[in-house]
């Protein structure tokens, strides 16, 4: 049984690499910081663990090369759109950066 947010790291993951071509990129599910909030999901078949509603995001990307922070932020936002909202991404911690930064 694979851990839970896996799949949704895994589809935060290639939605960024899709749209940000990023030299490095980490995501990390810190969905268990907040087990027992009334917006954490407990999946299905994980015996009460709960997974895949928030994350920590580091990204480089050439793609961040004079744009504000607002802007790196926006645009990793619309990358990750069909993954926002009820019964999805509830919160994403974003240190997004330019190569050299």
């Amino acid at each position: 049984m694979s851990e839970p947010g896996h799949d949704v790291a895994g589809r935060i993951t290639q939605a960024l690499k899709s749209a940000l071509s990023p030299e490095s990129l980490e995501v990390v599910d810190e969905s268990y910081k907040h087990a027992g909030h009334a917006h954490v999901i407990t999946r299905p078949g994980t015996a009460g663990s709960v997974g895949g509603t928030h994350f920590k995001i580091n990204v480089v990307s050439e793609a961040f090369r004079g744009k504000s922070r607002i802007d790196r932020h926006r645009a990793i936002n619309a990358a990750l759109a069909p993954e926002m909202g009820p019964g999805g991404i509830h919160a994403i911690a974003i240190d997004a950066r330019a190569p050299g930064e």
